[in-house]
């Protein structure tokens, strides 16, 4: 029973401040709803090998996992992944340049879940893919905001 959603969105920033801000760990807990904290597990800066220590809440659950920075290509691409907890899991970010100096960014999570096993991979990815939808409009909003300012 596996899971992989995929959201995109536009954001009208320049690629290297998108992924900038959105693969620093310290932002996360701004622009993902779920995500209560982070902490550094490993010394910055942010690296193929970092660990990070989550805690989130999803469909009622408290989760604590440890993410490994599997690749990091600045301004391409940030792979993370866990195989910790109830929700074995690879979050993806994916950056190019869109019309207009914007960006289109991807935020892709897939994996196999154990603890939701009562909950089907189905209502699993919906569930996900309405939450990755709105923390990216959430971290467009925020960038956006900032071009203001």
């Amino acid at each position: 029973m596996s899971v992989d959603v995929c959201s995109e969105i536009v954001i009208q920033r320049p690629r290297a401040e998108v992924a900038a801000f959105a693969s620093d760990p310290d932002n996360a807990t701004r622009w993902y709803d779920n995500i209560k904290s982070v902490e550094w597990e490993t010394e910055p800066p942010l690296q193929v090998g970092s660990r990070l220590a989550f805690v989130a809440r999803f469909l009622g659950s408290r989760l604590a996992y440890t993410y490994e920075v599997r690749d990091l290509q600045p301004g391409e691409r940030f792979v993370m992944s866990t195989e910790q907890g109830p929700f074995p899991m690879e979050t993806t970010y994916a950056w190019q340049d869109a019309p207009g100096g914007a960006t289109t960014m991807v935020l892709r999570n897939r994996g196999e879940p154990k603890r939701f096993s009562k909950v089907s991979a189905k209502v699993m990815a919906g569930a996900m893919r309405r939450a990755n939808r709105k923390d990216l409009k959430l971290l467009k909003a925020i960038l956006e905001g900032q071009s203001g300012g």
